[in-house]
């Protein structure tokens, strides 16, 4: 049964007011980097950024297991630590699937865009039956990491600047600005980026969880 803590109750945008300013000066200290060329292994302008050391994708494997014990220990707790655990688990497996189901080769480009990015979103949804205070905690967070990735990348497309931003594969190149947009950074950054966010911050919060000793807590019934 989950535990419900009393007394103050600590607010999702409390929890995630930190964690967001740092996740943003780090995506501005990636744009100016991107911009003055500064070098690998630090920034990659190229299509992607792959490899670079300076992002926010590694964020949530920090943050998760952050925001996993305070949400657990000042909030409520999951229903069942080994459910939570094994939902985690299944979300990264289906997101892992929908990764591998768009290398299949002679998949058409769209697809191969849009699988992964489904997935991700399916494995993060998965596991809000069982633990929703953290996933909605997740869920904020990533918003709020990613929509101003979405208008940096608005900005680097609008005025041409070469950076990650707004490099795109050759298919998604072609389209005019507002579809492009659309379909190369909005729904990628806001639906796949978020899910990742969930997926990723689950299960390092689930990892750590089983590092360390189980705090005994008193369970409250509703």
């Amino acid at each position: 049964m989950a535990d419900v803590k009393s007394g103050a109750r600590l607010t999702t945008s409390q929890l995630i007011l930190w964690p967001a300013i740092f996740t943003l000066a780090i995506t501005i200290l990636r744009l100016v980097g991107e911009l003055k060329r500064w070098p690998m292994p630090w920034f990659n302008s190229t299509e992607g950024g792959a490899g670079a050391l300076v992002g926010i994708v590694w964020l949530p494997l920090i943050f998760g297991p952050y925001f996993a014990f305070r949400v657990r220990f000042e909030i409520m707790g999951p229903q069942s630590m080994a459910k939570w655990v094994g939902y985690a688990v299944l979300g990264l497996a289906v997101s892992v699937a929908g990764l591998l189901a768009s290398l299949v080769p002679g998949i058409a480009p769209l697809a191969r865009l849009g699988l992964p990015i489904l997935c991700l979103a399916l494995g993060a949804a998965i596991q809000y039956a069982v633990w929703p205070e953290l996933i909605k905690v997740l869920l904020a967070y990533g918003y709020a990491a990613r929509i101003p990735v979405v208008l940096v990348a608005l900005l680097a497309m609008r005025h041409n600047w070469a950076t990650h931003y707004n490099a795109f594969l050759p298919f998604l190149a072609q389209m005019s600005f507002w579809p492009k947009l659309l379909v190369a950074v909005a729904f990628p950054q806001l639906v796949g980026w978020v899910g990742y966010t969930v997926v990723s911050g689950s299960i390092a919060g689930a990892f750590a969880a089983s590092l360390l000793r189980r705090r005994p807590s008193q369970e409250v019934r509703s």
